[in-house]
């Protein structure tokens, strides 16, 4: 049976959602109105299927929106809305502009060799007319 103090809190329905390459969760939840993200995430229990989350330190967003504290609050301060999706954010592999610095660099090289290789094409292409 629920608390007279559960019954006049109003309930509000959330998600909170992880991510990995191989699987994923969507965890549907009804939180009392005025909750954080934080204590969302926190009542999901995801942490149980994913370990590696810890909610005090996670990078967080709702609907692609981080919770920053520039843009958006923090996911202590973000008050929930109904049917907002909490995300969980999983950290970086590598620098994304690194990463498309590296790729621009393979790309020229690529290029550059290519335009070797075709001088080189042509070279032999007019040897062969003479």
């Amino acid at each position: 049976m629920a608390s007279p103090e559960t019954e006049k809190s109003p309930r509000i329905s959330v998600e909170v959602a992880y991510a990995l390459p191989q699987r994923q969760r969507i965890i549907s939840l009804r939180v009392s109105e005025g909750c954080t993200a934080l204590e969302a995430v926190k009542q999901s229990g995801i942490g149980n299927d994913f370990p590696e989350i810890d909610p005090d330190s996670a990078d967080m967003g709702i609907f692609a929106k981080n919770l920053d504290g520039k843009t958006m609050p923090l996911p202590n301060e973000y008050v929930l809305r109904e049917m907002d999706r909490v995300e969980i954010y999983r950290p970086l592999l590598a620098d994304p502009k690194e990463a498309r610095a590296k790729r621009a660099a393979r790309a020229k090289a690529a290029r550059s060799g290519d335009e070797a290789g075709d001088e080189a094409g042509d070279k032999e292409k007019s040897e062969e007319q003479d």
